[in-house]
């Protein structure tokens, strides 16, 4: 399997941290029943989706995208040294998996210009930072850190209740070092990196278009977890601060992007996590290339 690959003029790189069982289906979506995870079990455990004991099967990555200008990488995963109880997997975990994985994608954290973040939870910003005598310290030195002011604003305000410890360790210490820019929906890099507004997972939650005129590339975020929700696209997962809302969402990105030449990029979905959305059947399929 190949981590490298191409879309128009983008040089686009995975980036895997963790690819391992995470939630059962039937708890990861509240409104699956199990007549319907029934009728989707065959195809979903070919693809390696779910597990023999129905337990999803997720992929932790980020992306690193290379333009003829810029090299931008998208959501950057779990993170080292970090305080997780919640989610033992990911508790004070010390490995060099996603610096292995960057270092055999050509890339030191010296080589990237900006970092993206589709939204702010916890497996989406923790190489955001790492620990430094005893402090966080941005990862990536050289990097201006593009946060959506919306999702931004939204868990400012959710920290001033109580401290969301990946806002704490993985957001604020980029802010304090002068690196992030917060921004609005007309945010662009160049021609090549435009916003998609996609609320719903998170209330500031967005997408990535990339491609120089043409939408070549689009990376999801969270819009989506699992290759279930493209069949049926109204199942949204327990995390989700507006369930209805990002099923809207899910459903306007499927019909933007089908039958299209775009490739859809996932945050989750097991390998390849990549694709073209085609329509199939009542819903939809994101077909490998």
């Amino acid at each position: 399997m190949s981590l490298k690959f191409n879309a128009g003029d983008l040089s686009i790189h995975r980036i895997i941290e963790q690819e391992t069982t995470f939630f059962p289906a039937l708890e990861l979506f509240p409104t699956l029943s199990p007549d319907l995870l029934a009728e989707n079990r065959d195809w979903m455990r070919k693809s390696n989706a779910i597990d023999a004991g129905d337990v999803l099967i997720l992929c932790f990555q980020s992306y690193v995208v290379r333009t003829p200008h810029h090299t931008i990488l998208i959501d950057s995963c779990i993170g080292n040294d970090k305080q997780r109880p919640a989610r033992p997997k990911w508790h004070q975990k010390t490995d060099d998996t996603y610096m292995r994985g960057l270092n055999a994608a050509g890339l030191a954290v010296e080589d990237i210009d900006f970092v993206m973040c589709t939204h702010l939870h916890v497996d989406h910003v923790g190489w955001n930072t790492r620990l430094e005598g005893g402090r966080w310290v941005p990862t990536f030195p050289k990097a201006r850190y593009i946060f959506g002011k919306a999702e931004y604003d939204y868990w400012t305000e959710q920290n001033a209740k109580a401290e969301v410890p990946p806002f704490a360790d993985s957001v604020l210490p980029v802010v304090e070092a002068k690196r992030a820019d917060m921004v609005g929906h007309d945010f662009a890099i160049g021609d090549h990196l435009r916003i998609l507004p996609t609320p719903g997972h998170t209330p500031g939650h967005i997408a990535f278009a990339m491609g120089k005129a043409k939408d070549d590339a689009v990376f999801v975020g969270d819009i989506m977890h699992s290759p279930i929700q493209l069949q049926h696209p109204e199942l949204s997962p327990r995390f989700d601060v507006d369930p209805v809302q990002a099923a809207v969402t899910r459903k306007n990105f499927l019909e933007r992007y089908c039958d299209t030449d775009t490739l859809c990029c996932t945050a989750h979905f097991p390998s390849p996590s990549t694709g073209k959305i085609r329509r199939k059947g009542g819903g939809f399929s994101c077909e490998a290339v």
